[in-house]
């Protein structure tokens, strides 16, 4: 395929195609899965318009869940952070209805984050870091005040002069010096979530800082869980803090030393074509390569894990299409399905 550092991919409704974000030339393209090499036609093109960082750039995608309208999040050129939404006109994004949803100062390079998630009611979800450097240094992760280190709710509809609103249900709705828009907190890097097809519980991959990555998990509705950042790394103190009292556990966790160095979160497989598979979170680690797999099982307090015995170099991220089978992108421009053997 003829693809440049692919970062992201989603599937539209009624649509076969995938659709992928290439996170250094800010191109958003389309290609058959099925169809390999195939065709890659452009969605939309903002080269010159986003950042050329190393963590930086075109991150994130989503559609509306019609289908007719297309969310992007990535760094201007300045480095902060930007949620546009376009018109789709067929399989291109109309360019002159581009509205900008929302806007984030980034405070360093990296840790941007850069996932988007819709949700049955059309509400986003999105996804940001700490803000960047070793650390934490602006304490991102537990200020209630600041939207870096969190995965942010809103609902992308303009109201008035605001360009979107907040859900009425969100776990800080009303409570004073914390921002509303916040649905989950204390978070490094959540570098990929997901929500399983099935339950709708979200699985997050968060990027550890040197020796742990680690998998957070929660149940439908559960909303407004610290994961801990930057008070403690998977489930060990960081920098000698106390965990706060209402810190939730990570599903699991990976040492380092085991190989890896930066977690890469992926989907709860719900597809037709691996049974042995069904409900099982499949995620990777950028360094190792391997495929590992995770129970699905609600309350498992140690959850069956292993690999899968697939690997595949520099895993970017993964995608899910709407058969729920699972595809898995890679820094060298290919795109991997699942399938069995």
């Amino acid at each position: 395929m003829d693809l440049e550092s692919p970062v992201a991919a989603v599937s539209r409704f009624g649509d076969k195609l995938l659709y992928v974000a290439e996170q250094h030339t800010g191109r958003v393209v389309a290609l058959d899965p099925a169809s390999e090499p195939g065709p890659v036609q452009e969605v939309l093109d903002l080269r010159g318009k986003v950042a050329q960082g190393n963590e930086q750039g075109l991150l994130g995608l989503a559609f509306s869940i019609d289908g007719s309208k297309l969310f992007i999040h990535y760094n201007n050129p300045a480095g902060d952070s930007r949620i546009d939404e376009y018109t789709m006109a067929k399989e291109v994004a109309d360019v002159s209805t581009r509205r900008e949803i929302f806007a984030l100062k980034q405070p360093f390079p990296n840790h941007n984050g850069g996932q988007l998630y819709v949700d049955a009611n059309d509400f986003l979800y999105i996804g940001f870091g700490d803000g960047g450097l070793a650390g934490d240094p602006l304490n991102s992760g537990q200020d209630l005040n600041s939207l870096l280190g969190k995965i942010l709710r809103i609902d992308p509809r303009q109201s008035g002069t605001s360009a979107y609103r907040v859900p009425a249900d969100n776990p800080f709705v009303g409570r004073s010096g914390v921002r509303p828009e916040i649905w989950q907190w204390g978070l490094r890097n959540p570098w990929r979530f997901s929500f399983d097809m099935a339950t709708n519980d979200l699985w997050i991959g968060d990027v550890g800082q040197n020796v742990y990555e680690e998998i957070n998990h929660t149940a439908d509705g559960v909303a407004g869980a610290n994961f801990g950042w930057k008070l403690r790394e998977g489930k060990h103190p960081f920098n000698d803090a106390a965990a706060p009292p209402d810190a939730v556990d990570p599903v699991f966790e990976y040492s380092h030393d085991d190989g890896g160095c930066s977690v890469t979160g992926g989907y709860v497989y719900r597809g037709a074509s691996i049974s042995a598979l069904n409900g099982v979170y499949v995620f990777a680690d950028y360094c190792a390569g391997d495929l590992i797999g995770i129970s699905g099982e609600r309350g498992a307090t140690q959850p069956a894990h292993g690999p899968l015995g697939l690997k595949v170099a520099e895993p970017t991220s993964f995608a899910q299409d709407a058969d729920g089978e699972i595809y898995v992108l890679s820094r060298d421009g290919s795109i991997s399905k699942l399938v069995s053997k």
